[in-house]
């Protein structure tokens, strides 16, 4: 535990090194503008969709980023030889991550409950915002593995969002109203990321939201197999041996 919270704490540190949390914050920022300039008083339905799009893209995108910055400061061999287990450092990574998400929910739901109009379940947000950084966390591992530089691993994560994101924000602003094709959309992660954040605003039938919350925990737990089990072939290869 005492190397997971040095990791933890020395991953943030890397975060405001790189300048990954300003960017987040920015980021936070830009989604309040969006709020600002709307006309509309009551901002109920739109704060999820936008917590949704940020706790998706941001956490794929924001481990890609600290993977990558490390691989060029050679981190990676420093790593191998280290005391810490590759589990630490993928939790550290992933809790970092979340930080950051919680943080730019915290700026956003503040605006909205004092410019504007929002009746929202701040803590069912914040668990709802976990499980899906935790899960798209792992996503950007996943991608990161899979690429060769940064601007390959962002090309992964344009067409995962086209693929597994576009499709779940354009049912939730009522684009898409086919019932097979929404019953369809329960395939896929995105979907129970979507029906946890909008839950918050209440009236979600009760199976939906025990359904999604069972199907991110275990999607969660076998996605960090793959990644955790494909972390040594990636290491010794960004190692160079």
């Amino acid at each position: 535990m005492n190397n997971f919270t040095t990791l933890l704490s020395g991953e943030l540190q890397r975060m405001k090194k790189y300048n990954i949390l300003v960017a987040g914050i920015f980021v936070a920022l830009l989604w309040i503008g969006v709020l600002y300039f709307t006309d509309i008083d009551d901002i109920t339905n739109m704060v999820p969709s936008l917590i949704f799009i940020d706790a998706t893209s941001m956490s794929m995108l924001l481990v890609g980023a600290t993977m990558f910055y490390e691989k060029q400061e050679g981190t990676m061999k420093t790593l191998l030889v280290s005391p810490i287990n590759k589990t630490e450092y993928i939790l550290a990574k992933v809790f970092a991550n979340i930080s950051s998400n919680v943080i730019t929910l915290i700026l956003i739901y503040v605006y909205a409950k004092v410019f504007k109009e929002v009746r929202l379940n701040f803590f069912g947000l914040v668990g709802g915002v976990i499980l899906t950084a935790f899960f798209h966390s792992l996503i950007g591992f996943i991608l990161t593995y899979n690429t060769k530089d940064f601007t390959e691993m962002l090309m992964g994560m344009l067409k995962y969002t086209f693929i597994f994101a576009i499709p779940v924000l354009l049912e939730q602003i009522g684009l898409i109203n086919n019932e097979i094709i929404s019953k369809i959309l329960f395939i896929i992660p995105t979907k129970s990321s979507s029906i946890l954040l909008q839950s918050t605003s209440g009236g979600m039938e009760t199976w939906k939201i025990w359904l999604s919350l069972m199907y991110l925990i275990i999607a969660s737990i076998v996605l960090f197999y793959i990644v955790w089990k494909k972390f040594d072939d990636f290491a010794i290869k960004e190692s160079g041996d």
